[in-house]
């Protein structure tokens, strides 16, 4: 069974005609408090982001919706944090990525951090993937999939989106 290619960017033409404003209003949020995944080892966790990606943590506290569970912040810039939540005694078992669920997160770097971050991947040995000479791809410990961006914010390949 092929995938119609012509229908797809129809209704893409047809979203995009319907729904992108001319004069888009301001949104009703004022940005992305943090974005909350899971850790199955917290140290594991805070020496990737922290030693190895350079996002400063910011806190660690209990989890005030599950007992011995910690919640733990980095600063990814910008006023946003990514955090994290382990679970311990409960067997969540390993990332999948799902319909509905988190696909990658993407964080955006200038050019000179971008370079210098590659390589301490590749130090790590991190398998990691380039895409256009600007995107890359490669999970961190929990399998979570995120993008290091050598766009500004509110850039995608050279294209405003923002």
């Amino acid at each position: 069974m092929g995938i119609d290619y012509a229908a797809i960017e129809s209704r893409r033409e047809d979203i995009r005609e319907r729904y992108l404003l001319a004069h888009r209003p301001s949104s009703s949020a004022r940005g992305l408090h943090h974005f909350a995944l899971l850790s199955s080892d917290v140290e594991r966790t805070v020496k990737f982001y922290q030693e190895l990606l350079e996002f400063p943590l910011t806190e660690i506290f209990e989890n005030r919706d599950f007992k011995g569970s910690n919640h733990f912040f980095f600063d990814i810039g910008n006023g946003n944090l990514l955090a994290f939540f382990d679970f311990p005694g409960l067997d969540l078992g390993p990332y999948r990525e799902v319909l509905g669920g988190l696909h990658h997160i993407a964080i955006s770097v200038d050019p000179a951090t971008w370079e210098r971050l590659r390589g301490k991947l590749e130090v790590a040995g991190v398998p990691h993937q380039i895409e256009s000479g600007a995107s890359i791809y490669f999970k961190d410990p929990d399998g979570a999939r995120l993008e290091l961006l050598a766009d500004h914010l509110g850039e995608m390949y050279g294209s405003r989106v923002m």
